[in-house]
């Protein structure tokens, strides 16, 4: 998790922050404004970069702040920027939407958008990573090439959870939601994943992560008894609130090569069953920061990793 430093590395390579100059060689570039009294829009910088850079060059990008926060300015300004001058653009396979850390805006109230149009007008696209849920959309689509798909939210609409599932994208090969909490937009249903469960639509899948989840015992439950989580070599449900009632279900999951569930409030006794039922096969389980409820008017408080 990674959402209080910008990248330093993505899609394979190191990153570099676009100021005024071209760096020749440079395959993957971050562009964004100062969140609050910014000397240029994103627009005026995304001109300046476009009359500077090799853009033919250019492999993939990584766009930060947009606008200031809070004034409702949505990614569809980045997107339409992008799409209009995809021709030159020959060469990106991969993309970052949202690089924008805490100090910046919170997570859930980064202003997304739909972000359908960049699979249908980027075909070579192999990776494309999205941070924030408020007003993102994402409608069934097929795309050939896609890889890696993450999407990191602090509550992630049903639509867009559907639309994830109902699309076919034979060569994603990982792929990780950050489904978060209702009180921050996570209202996706369990039909809303089921298409994604069955697998049909995602032939090449290895990686799994549904993470992040106020409802993270339901996700066990879904994942362990689905058809897909036989195909899967790492499994990912990390960061959300977990107890001994989800960790049950993953018992019997011995073929998994990882499988992580760090940030969880499992109780010592779960886990020495984990490590028993699945280290013994050779799993490597990641089960690190075990989390006791805090207490506020003597009730138990359970929390995700990431919410607002």
């Amino acid at each position: 998790m990674q959402i209080h430093e910008h990248l330093s590395t993505f899609h394979g390579s190191g990153v570099t922050e676009f100021t005024s100059a071209d760096v020749p060689g440079t395959p993957t570039w971050f562009l964004g404004v100062e969140t609050w009294d910014s000397d240029e829009t994103f627009e005026q910088l995304w001109r300046r970069f476009l009359t500077t850079v090799d853009t033919s060059a250019v492999r993939a990008l990584v766009i930060g702040n947009w606008g200031e926060a809070g004034s409702g300015t949505r990614s569809g300004t980045v997107i339409d920027l992008l799409l209009a001058e995809k021709d030159r653009f020959p060469a990106l396979t991969g993309l970052f939407l949202g690089d924008i850390i805490g100090e910046e805006n919170e997570i859930s109230w980064i202003e997304q958008d739909d972000i359908t149009p960049l699979l249908r007008t980027f075909p070579a696209l192999t990776e494309l990573a999205v941070r924030g849920g408020n007003e993102l959309e994402l409608h069934p689509v097929r795309h050939e090439n896609l890889q890696v798909l993450r999407i990191e939210t602090g509550g992630m609409p049903s639509e867009a959870v559907a639309g994830v599932a109902q699309s076919d994208l034979p060569a994603l090969r990982e792929l990780r939601l950050w489904l978060g909490v209702d009180e921050y937009g996570g209202d996706w249903r369990p039909e809303d994943l089921e298409p994604l469960l069955a697998g049909d639509r995602l032939p090449s899948l290895r990686v799994l992560g549904l993470q992040n989840s106020d409802r993270q015992d339901h996700v066990c439950e879904l994942v362990a008894q689905s058809a897909i989580v036989r195909r899967l070599e790492t499994l990912d449900l990390s960061m959300g609130i977990l107890t001994d009632e989800g960790g049950q279900h993953l018992l019997s999951l011995t073929h998994l090569r990882n499988l992580d569930l760090h940030h969880h409030f499992l109780s010592e006794r779960m886990r020495e069953r984990l490590r028993e039922a699945l280290e013994s096969k050779g799993v490597l389980l990641n089960l690190d920061e075990a989390l006791e409820p805090e207490h506020y008017n003597g009730r138990p408080y359970y929390y995700t990793a990431v919410s607002e």
